[in-house]
């Protein structure tokens, strides 16, 4: 398969963390958004600053929402040569979820956010059990990791006019944080011609596709793969499937069900529906086969690290369509100009300290903390903000979490010191 070189990514980071608590989850009137001269003014005095690490300060304070003040904690990595970076935060297997706090723990790292939408659960299909694996795109260690979903079968919002479920937030290989959009491509070739590949370690598969899973999906049956359509996840599932194991360049077993159970190191398993099911079963044992697949940036870069996001600011203007109404703990991430700092957001809004956001004032209040691009990650009672204490080295959750606990997730963004 193609893949990016493996890259340590060295990037110049300012990470911050939001914390809100609201009476309740609900759709809350549209009202005037704070001017960015009150958030910034508000922003300016911190109620508490510490050291979580070289480099690494942790600073709270409050910004104004029309429902009442919102409390923000903030992580900032100072610039430095050989200094912080981020990366890729997830328990190691797709289908698989662990919290924030554990897997920055397991990691070393010295803070952590949760990251993408993920299929949290499976009540259309009884008996399909639900994956835990993530929405969008995904890129650990420069390799592709999972392509995303049809856009119908997503989780959390609709992305607004001009956002794609491919969209990601990620470090080039450059060591360049940017928002950017990555395209699964593929082919697997047979001895009577190409197939397309048309998902990687994904829930759910386009009708008609071919997609490809490896040791990194984990042992979680790929049954949820054949069901609903690109439109609708509570679409039927196939019931023309088939399976095919490839190792070392042949055929090795078939099967008419989508399996589970652990993927061996260098097998994948060619998992068709409908069409490409009746594709497949022209592969006998033996066959010859070649798999070849990659994530494409719309930019042209090549990722160290990626994972999706639903873009809320482009260009530093928020996209048009943002939801103006319904205040609710969110994640987020943005990104400098230049590519050298990023800005990591964690808001609470169920815990009732504090108003909560809707994403037309998330987007308001990215602005002005110099967030050129930004992009909305998981909210509700996945919003997490973890870091490690420096005298302890233990790992503490920083904001107030939906619901008392901590709720395991797919993945999320890791923030490291330096060297």
């Amino acid at each position: 398969m193609k893949v990016a070189a493996r890259a340590a990514a060295v990037l110049t980071v300012v990470a911050q963390a939001v914390l809100f608590a609201c009476p309740a989850a609900q759709a809350a009137p549209a009202a005037r958004v704070p001017s960015s001269a009150e958030i910034a003014k508000t922003a300016e005095s911190a109620e508490a600053t510490e050291t979580v690490a070289p480099g690494v300060t942790y600073r709270a304070f409050k910004v104004p929402t029309p429902r009442g003040d919102t409390r923000m904690h903030e992580l900032a990595v100072v610039p430095a040569s050989g200094g912080p970076h981020a990366e890729l935060l997830y328990p190691g297997t797709v289908a698989a979820r662990s919290t924030v706090s554990r897997m920055v723990g397991a990691r070393n790292a010295v803070a952590g956010v949760n990251g993408d939408f993920f299929h949290v659960e499976e009540t259309q299909h009884p008996g399909v059990p639900a994956t835990g694996s993530p929405t969008g795109p995904a890129v650990v260690d420069g390799s592709p990791l999972k392509g995303a979903v049809p856009l119908g079968q997503r989780y959390g919002p609709r992305p607004p006019p001009g956002a794609t479920p491919e969209d990601v937030f990620g470090v080039g290989t450059d060591g360049v944080a940017r928002l950017d959009r990555l395209t699964l491509s593929g082919t697997v070739k047979t001895p009577t011609g190409p197939l397309a590949v048309g998902g990687l370690n994904q829930y759910a598969l386009p009708v008609g596709a071919v997609g490809v899973f490896d040791s990194r999906w984990g042992a979680t049956s790929r049954a949820r793969a054949v069901c609903g359509t690109d439109t609708s996840r509570a679409g039927a599932c196939s019931t023309d499937v088939q399976e095919v194991a490839v190792r070392d360049g042949k055929v090795e077993a078939v099967s008419a069900a989508a399996g589970s159970g652990a993927i061996p190191p260098g097998t994948m398993v060619l998992l068709g529906r409908d069409a490409g099911a009746r594709a497949l079963r022209a592969l006998a044992p033996g066959t010859p086969v070649q798999v070849d697949y990659d994530l494409a940036a719309a930019s042209g870069t090549r990722f160290a690290f990626a994972l999706g996001v639903s873009t809320l600011i482009r260009g530093g203007s928020p996209l048009a369509g943002l939801d103006a109404k319904a205040a609710a703990p969110r994640t987020a991430v943005c990104v400098a100009a230049d590519g050298h700092g990023l800005r990591l957001l964690a808001t609470d809004g169920r815990g009732g300290r504090s108003a909560g956001l809707t994403l037309s004032e998330l987007a308001a209040a990215l602005r002005p903390l110099g967030c050129a691009d930004a992009g909305y990650l998981d909210g509700g009672g996945s919003v997490t903000m973890a870091t490690r204490d420096g005298g302890t080295g233990k790992v503490a959750v920083r904001n107030t979490l939906d619901g008392g606990a901590e709720r395991e997730v797919p993945n999320g963004i890791a923030v490291f010191a330096g060297q």
